[in-house]
């Protein structure tokens, strides 16, 4: 018999998730900011992903990561990290680092060698990617002396949920590299999916029913997009627990 699914997650609370963000400080004193950097392929949605945390955050429609896929290629160029305001004279103690797109051919698209080095705090804010090529000792924009603020505290891997089936071997290949340096590393890793209204009819046209729809379910879904209380909420969620993942790892750095 058919009728409407059930739900397989409860929805996640958004003031219990805003509250967490909010009174959140790292234990650790070395550490001013914990750092978030998203990687994934072009097109994945990890500028947006940003941007829509920071839409949350304020209340209100941001743009600050501008995102947009040209003939397939990444449109972030440099690395480039962003902190959110708390208040006028304050800013929230995690920040989040975006960088190029993973492409499949060994000459397009962020290096390898460029992502393990950030993982590591080498890379210095503002460094342009040169696709294919890794950032030498020498260049100005190569940090010799990476101090934990600079390091690297949680990888979050972006999916698009309606395509993730799509991206090539290649790729998925890369990000699997990137992910095993980091666990060389002991950095704590999470997975987000983003475009989940692309993704599933049902949750295009009401978004409360994004832990109803199987497919989602599927593919293990975690945030994105505009600003409404059904959308904050998974975003809220998603925030919540990198901080608490990098919170742990910084906090075994002390131990």
């Amino acid at each position: 018999m058919g009728g409407a699914p059930s739900q397989w997650r409860p929805l996640p609370k958004s003031n219990e998730n805003l509250n967490f963000v909010n009174s959140y400080q790292p234990q650790n004193k070395e550490a001013r900011s914990l750092r978030i950097l998203l990687h994934g392929p072009v097109g994945a949605g990890k500028s947006s992903f940003i941007s829509s945390v920071d839409s949350v955050l304020q209340d209100r429609i941001s743009v600050r990561a501008l995102s947009d896929t040209i003939g397939g290629k990444s449109f972030t160029q440099t690395y480039k990290t962003f902190h959110f305001h708390k208040d006028a004279n304050h800013f929230y103690p995690f920040v989040m680092t975006d960088i190029m797109g993973l492409e499949k051919n060994a000459s397009n698209g962020v290096c390898l060698e460029d992502l393990k080095l950030a993982l590591k705090g080498h890379v210095k804010e503002g460094y342009k990617f040169i696709p294919g090529q890794q950032i030498s000792e020498g260049d100005p924009s190569y940090n010799s002396s990476p101090t934990l603020n600079d390091r690297v505290h949680v990888l979050v891997s972006v999916f698009p949920a309606g395509s993730a089936s799509l991206i090539s071997d290649e790729v998925v290949k890369k990000m699997r590299e990137v992910r095993l340096a980091a666990s060389e590393m002991g950095i704590p890793q999470l997975v987000i999916l983003t475009k989940v209204d692309e993704a599933c009819p049902e949750v295009k046209k009401y978004l409360k029913n994004i832990y109803k729809s199987k497919y989602l379910k599927e593919q293990n879904y975690e945030s994105e997009l505009t600003t409404t209380e059904d959308v904050d909420a998974p975003i809220l969620c998603a925030l919540r627990q990198m901080i608490t993942f990098g919170e742990d790892f910084l906090n075994d750095l002390n131990s």
